[in-house]
């Protein structure tokens, strides 16, 4: 079966683990004693939202929410259902993983409803899953299954970037410090990025454990406490990252100041062991009468061995001053 533009995916739960796959007429014809739905709709098709207000039983209030292109993850209870958006990284072919996706659900007793704008692999392993039989048995188990997927895969990306950072501090430690700046910006921009959604995520998933659904088991609660758990464990890795890239670009900014400044200090010396020349070859060529050693073939060669006395003196001294 084809995915409709306005109904991805629908599917009657058997309370086992698997399900069967429903079309529109098969999810208007569902009836509660017939077991769990589940219908997942793409936001921006009329379709979807015609269903919403017309045949979900859903208010004005709750459609709004669950099209709105607001995203910050969030839970909201509304009588016995819950009102949960939530983020993930965007694993779809050439997208970037810190232009995160979003994923809108309404879960009440016997029913979910999920919404997105862009696919979601978290949710394409859920219909994977129920069509082998291996799926979610409920409602709660559903929420807590789609949490755990958007937070699993989270996992390798902020590795990654833990990884990136370990090889920046490596690199700026052997001096390797070509086109550094581009990756630390790089780093702490997809860091800070990730973690603007990560974070109010971890307070979304602390008030869903709050709140006082029957439908929520005890197995339910102690996975979503799980799912919470690892995502302080990874806003506290990205606040690691961010950390370990700015003392990476502090370290990379005090390497440089102090080539800099050794290079200024190089050639103020050169610039104070030419001064004096300088001002003897200036002196001697303001080209009026009177300079001495006009007319004597070796007044040349004498004034060459002076420089070259005066520079040798100077450069002594320098050492004996301990400025070279």
């Amino acid at each position: 079966m084809n995915e409709q533009p306005d109904l991805i995916c629908a599917y009657a739960l058997d309370g086992r683990g698997g399900g069967r796959r429903l079309d529109w007429d098969g999810v208007r014809a569902h009836r509660p004693e017939d077991g769990g739905l589940w219908v997942h709709l793409q936001r921006e098709a009329p379709g979807s939202r015609a269903w919403l207000e017309q045949a979900a039983g859903l208010d004005e209030i709750l459609v709004e929410a669950l099209l709105s292109g607001e995203s910050r993850p969030r839970c909201e209870a509304y009588g016995d259902g819950l009102l949960v958006s939530l983020r993930g990284v965007n694993l779809n072919p050439g997208a970037e993983p810190e232009d995160m996706i979003a994923l809108v659900l309404w879960v009440e007793p016997g029913r979910v409803i999920s919404v997105r704008r862009r696919p979601v692999v978290a949710i394409n392993a859920i219909r994977q899953s129920i069509e082998s039989d291996r799926g979610p048995t409920g409602v709660g188990d559903f929420l807590a299954t789609v949490s755990e997927g958007l937070v699993e895969r989270m996992g390798p990306v902020i590795d990654q970037l833990e990884e990136q950072a370990a090889d920046l501090e490596e690199a700026v430690l052997a001096g390797n410090t070509t086109a550094l700046r581009h990756r630390l910006v790089e780093l702490r921009s997809t860091a800070i990025a990730l973690r603007r959604y990560i974070a109010p995520q971890r307070e979304a998933m602390s008030r869903l454990l709050t709140q006082q659904v029957e439908w929520l088991t005890p197995t339910d609660r102690r996975w979503l406490r799980e799912v919470a758990d690892r995502i302080t464990r990874y806003v506290e890795d990205l606040d690691t990252a961010r950390e370990r890239a700015q003392i990476v670009q502090d370290e990379l900014a005090a390497r440089i100041s102090e080539q800099i400044n050794r290079n200024m200090y190089l050639l103020s010396l050169v610039a104070a062991v030419f001064l004096p020349l300088g001002l003897v070859t200036g002196y001697l060529g303001i080209n009026v009468g009177g300079i001495p050693g006009t007319d004597w073939r070796w007044s040349f060669a004498i004034v060459g061995v002076v420089l070259l006395a005066i520079a040798a003196v100077e450069i002594w001294l320098f050492r004996r001053l301990r400025w070279i």
